[in-house]
């Protein structure tokens, strides 16, 4: 069986800078069994990289036409990444459940300060660290202990909430927060809600995907490699995601972050196979 796969990925129906069919082209020359495209999903405000709700039939006529033509020689998904603002606009909303979906990936990119939901209301934990640095003191009274604790609040509450199947990138916090003169990933503040989150997700049984975006830039991944172990005590099944935007990422630090996997006792990943979740060894 091939073993590369991916199922966090953006096209052009978002920020992603290429034609679907070409992320498929570039999977398969790196002869992925599995390719799931993960378009950003519509908010209740626009921006530069979410879809537009108005966008999403020609989003599933599309894949699905992908899916027909390469049916026998790859198998590819239709997925969606959802954003978790709050108990009001989540995965669970009926618009996303009644979409035909093949899975749905739960993420924060954003925490609302204030009502309402919209875009100047929020601080984005993803994007430029100026930005980021601005809304901690603006908002959080220049504390990375306070955002990063409110970050795991509206975590637990996403998965408490549910209607999705994998947790993605679950500690996004970090990126930014880590450039911040008094973050401390080894301090209780931190550790103890994180572990407290990874309890729930155990709990819960989602999948967490091993967000391997930065790994070769950066060398880091989401979650944070040393939380690796912690995962495999809980028991929790994971995957390998690349969350590309363009084609030739596709399986961009995939290799390296399976070995650490590997590493931490991992001896599989959890994937669609044939439509059903199942065990796919690394």
């Amino acid at each position: 069986m091939k073993r590369n796969s991916n199922f966090h990925s953006h096209c052009t129906f978002c920020d992603g800078r290429s034609y679907p069919e070409d992320f498929v082209s570039f999977a398969m020359a790196n002869k992925f069994r599995a390719y799931g495209f993960s378009s950003h999903s519509p908010l209740p405000f626009e921006t530069c990289w979410n879809m537009s709700k108005e966008n999403m039939p020609e989003y599933i006529t599309e894949i699905n036409r992908l899916k027909n033509k390469y049916a026998g020689e790859t198998e590819i998904y239709i997925g969606l990444e959802i954003d978790f603002l709050d108990k009001t606009y989540n995965a669970s909303f009926p618009y996303f459940q009644s979409l035909p979906l093949d899975y749905r990936i739960s993420s924060i990119h954003f925490l609302p300060w204030t009502s309402p939901l919209l875009e100047e209301n929020m601080i984005c934990i993803d994007g430029p660290y100026n930005d980021f640095e601005k809304g901690v003191n603006n908002h959080f009274d220049g504390s990375i202990r306070r955002i990063t604790e409110f970050f795991f609040e509206s975590s637990m509450q996403m998965v408490e909430i549910g209607g999705f199947d994998i947790v993605g990138h679950i500690d996004k916090i970090y990126m930014n927060g880590s450039r911040h003169p008094d973050f401390d990933i080894h301090a209780d503040w931190y550790q103890k809600p994180f572990l407290k989150l990874l309890d729930l997700v155990a709990e819960k049984g989602y999948i967490v995907e091993i967000n391997c975006k930065n790994k070769t830039r950066k060398g880091q991944t989401f979650p944070h490699i040393k939380s690796y172990k912690e995962l495999k005590k809980r028991n929790i099944p994971v995957m390998v995601n690349s969350d590309c935007h363009y084609p030739d990422l596709v399986n961009d630090g995939r290799e390296a972050t399976i070995a650490l996997l590997k590493e931490s006792g991992y001896a599989f990943t959890y994937e669609l196979v044939d439509g059903k979740w199942q065990d796919v060894d690394i």
